[in-house]
């Protein structure tokens, strides 16, 4: 195990292993241990109790966090004719068929996010072992697959997060920068969790949230009790 810088030690020694704080204790505790020179970000890790393993259990989706994440996404549309004058009127980086086909096919790849109109999947899917090993392939799940390109890209501009269990079982997701402060970051925590309980699966049973931690992109992961989940939703 890689041994651990003193910032870091110091940090992790303001907190209780063996306890799990409530979401405004955890928060404001991760805030204070936050020490790099850079806006880190705010994490939020749950471990659900279902088994990935069955399709029935696969929990995913998306959700637009009402604060954003604190950093410009780049968005790049994959669309032809008036499609591709409404993605970048949206804010769209880039936008086009097949002159951005070739463009990524070149080595080009300086964009977060990809959205394609679903006339263009068969060509997008040229470079499909491109996009999809990194994570930036349109999908229809996640709602990148549309001809509703404006309102895609406003709302991943905005601050959409997708989200996906691991094989663990586990959910991660970004809730914004260090310097958002407690109470936007809990807005969007909460806005987070919400989504995440009503996508629970009809095949889960017991306990749907197991456990709940929250970190900074340098700091100690901090335990969170699930049955404070209550007190942020209202």
């Amino acid at each position: 195990m890689p041994k651990r810088g003193k910032k870091y030690r110091a940090a992790l020694a303001k907190v209780d292993r063996t306890k799990r704080y409530t979401f405004e204790e955890g928060l404001g505790l991760a805030l204070e241990c936050a020490y790099a020179g850079f806006d880190e970000t705010v994490d939020i890790a749950v471990r659900l109790g279902v088994d990935p393993r069955h399709a029935d259990q696969m929990v995913r989706g998306t959700v637009v966090l009402p604060n954003g994440l604190g950093k410009e996404v780049r968005v790049v549309v994959f669309a032809k004719g008036e499609k591709v004058k409404e993605a970048l009127d949206a804010g769209a980086d880039e936008a086009g068929g097949e002159e951005l086909i070739e463009k990524i096919k070149e080595g080009w790849l300086e964009f977060d996010k990809a959205v394609a109109t679903p006339d263009m999947m068969g060509q997008v899917g040229k470079i499909g072992k491109i996009l999809g090993p990194r994570g930036l392939m349109p999908n229809a799940k996640l709602g990148t697959v549309t001809f509703d390109v404006e309102k895609v890209v406003k709302e991943i501009k905005a601050g959409k997060v997708d989200f996906r269990v691991e094989k663990t079982g586990i959910v991660h997701a970004p809730m914004g920068k260090v310097s958002f402060g407690q109470e936007k970051l809990l807005q969007n925590i909460a806005t987070f969790l919400d989504t995440l309980i009503r996508l629970k699966p009809a095949a889960a049973k017991g306990t749907y949230l197991r456990g709940i931690a929250i970190s900074t992109t340098m700091g100690p992961g901090i335990r969170i009790d699930p049955l404070a989940v209550k007190n942020i939703l209202g």
